[in-house]
């Protein structure tokens, strides 16, 4: 079997999590995190939805990872993303990072909103 190193150029991926925390890079989050092809930041969850807006006419796709589980989204959230546009898809927070690192490889203009596991 032939491996091949991927460039992730200058973007972060995530390179591991456990609970309560995601490695983005070498650097270690606690809590939720919001992740785009330029940058990574600590997000408040379900109830901060702003920066997930903020990002309507600018990412490809946006994964919602909803922990170790998948979920469904609360209803105010859901809407809010539909009424703006934004391209999301929602599975759990595994599943979501590995996503995100696949597209994310491939130069895509991609985000991840990630709850950790508890």
């Amino acid at each position: 079997m032939r491996l091949n190193e991927i460039d992730f150029r200058n973007a972060l991926p995530v390179t591991g999590y456990g609970p309560g925390f995601f490695r983005v890079g070498d650097t270690v989050w606690q809590g939720p995190v919001l992740l785009t092809w330029g940058s990574v930041a600590g997000w408040g969850g379900y109830a901060d939805p702003a920066p997930l807006l903020a990002l309507a006419g600018q990412a490809d796709v946006l994964f919602i990872g909803t922990g170790p589980d998948i979920a469904h989204l609360p209803p105010d959230l859901r809407a809010a993303l539909d009424e703006a546009d934004l391209p999301y898809e929602v599975m759990a927070s595994a599943a979501a990072a590995r996503s995100y690192n696949v597209l994310l490889s491939e130069g895509r203009r991609i985000a991840a909103a990630l709850l950790p596991a508890a």
